[in-house]
């Protein structure tokens, strides 16, 4: 019978997140969440679309910009705005195939069916309330973030 402790040790990088939202109390209630929940992260963020892009592209200063595992995109942000980033996205065959999860204030149905025709992966509604908002923030990452018992790693605001 084979060693267990001959095992490789399993990949335990940080999953690249790239939170894309203008509010700095979204980012803050964010940050707050992930590191409450003990998220094995990093997390960077994007103020505009515009810069966004540039980060995910590499472009720029963001020539050593990590390829990034899942997009929180919020809808509503001055100069480029979600729905713009979200069909370059997916119009862009090197950047399709990364998981966007719209983060946004937004009740609109129009707006819902607008992204998911644009093949977001999910669409969450901001709470009004701060416990409400980081419980929602804290399960987005259940489908492709590990909770790690130490801290998670500080990313880099965009």
């Amino acid at each position: 019978m084979p060693d267990p402790s001959s095992r490789p040790a399993p990949d335990f990088r940080p999953v690249e997140i790239l939170l894309v939202d203008d509010d700095p109390g979204d980012v803050l209630l964010a940050c707050e969440a992930f590191a409450d929940g003990k998220m094995a992260n990093r997390l960077h963020f994007a103020e505009d679309g515009d810069k966004a892009l540039a980060f995910l592209r590499r472009e720029g200063g963001f020539a050593n910009a990590p390829a990034v595992d899942i997009i929180l995109l919020d809808l509503n942000m001055p100069r480029k705005g979600g729905r713009e980033v979200l069909a370059e996205l997916k119009a862009d065959p090197q950047l399709a195939g990364i998981p966007v999860v719209i983060v946004t204030g937004s009740l609109f149905e129009g707006e819902i069916l607008k992204a998911y025709n644009l093949d977001v992966n999910c669409y969450i509604t901001k709470p009004i309330d701060v416990p409400q908002f980081m419980k929602v923030v804290r399960a987005i990452p259940d489908f492709q973030i590990a909770i790690v018992t130490g801290r998670p790693t500080a990313g880099d605001h965009v």
